[in-house]
């Protein structure tokens, strides 16, 4: 016998361990939430993967000893390694801007001379970086935009090297070993707040 598309016969009912299955299956899904939010990483391609072996590097090089040839052999070759990069005249000027009152006899011996040198003075300059950004905590708040928190850590590096004649004169490093931040953002009408800020624009 076939039933009318108005018919009010009951439906067949779930079995009873529906909910329960159900309510195992959304605290996985709940649990496993925070591994849904995005992550990124700021990586700029270099020799070195660490901030100690950057630093090992620049400290191996013996003003007036090292030669230009020699800098090749530990990866310092704008040339061949990335984000390595070649300072004029110019620009070393720019990075170390002399005061008239200071006197000559005050800098350092390779800085002086490489100052005194002209276009004869050439430099690196090396700027790494390692950043990861992991957006943490509660994943509906930061999916729905009322709070959003991003755990920041990684490690940056640079240095100068200046080279006259051939060799090298003056080499300074710096950078910050461990880099640990959190930064934290909280929207109280969330995915709205654009809207409620565009509204209270309208009315000032």
């Amino acid at each position: 016998m076939m039933l009318s598309p108005c018919s009010t016969a009951p439906f067949p009912r779930a079995p009873a361990r529906w909910p329960l299955a159900l309510l195992v299956v959304c605290t996985l899904a709940l649990a496993g939430c925070s591994n849904l939010l995005p992550k990124s990483r700021a990586e700029v391609s270099s020799p070195w993967d660490s901030y100690e072996k950057a630093r090992a590097t620049i400290e191996c090089i013996v003003p007036y000893e090292t030669t230009a040839a020699e800098l090749k052999t530990q990866g310092i070759d704008p040339y061949v390694t990335p984000n390595v990069q070649v300072l004029d005249y110019s620009d070393i000027l720019l990075r170390f801007p002399i005061t008239a009152g200071l006197s000559p006899d005050r800098l350092d011996r390779g800085l002086r001379e490489c100052l005194e040198a002209g276009d004869d003075c050439k430099g690196y300059t090396i700027s790494v970086r390692d950043i990861k950004r992991d957006r943490v905590g509660n994943f509906w708040l930061d999916a729905l935009s009322f709070s959003r928190v991003v755990d920041v850590s990684g490690w940056t590096f640079n240095a100068i090297v200046l080279v006259v004649e051939g060799r090298v004169v003056y080499a300074i490093h710096g950078g910050q070993p461990l880099v640990k931040e959190r930064e934290t953002s909280r929207q109280p009408l969330g995915p709205l707040q654009g809207w409620g800020d565009a509204l209270g624009s309208a009315f000032r």
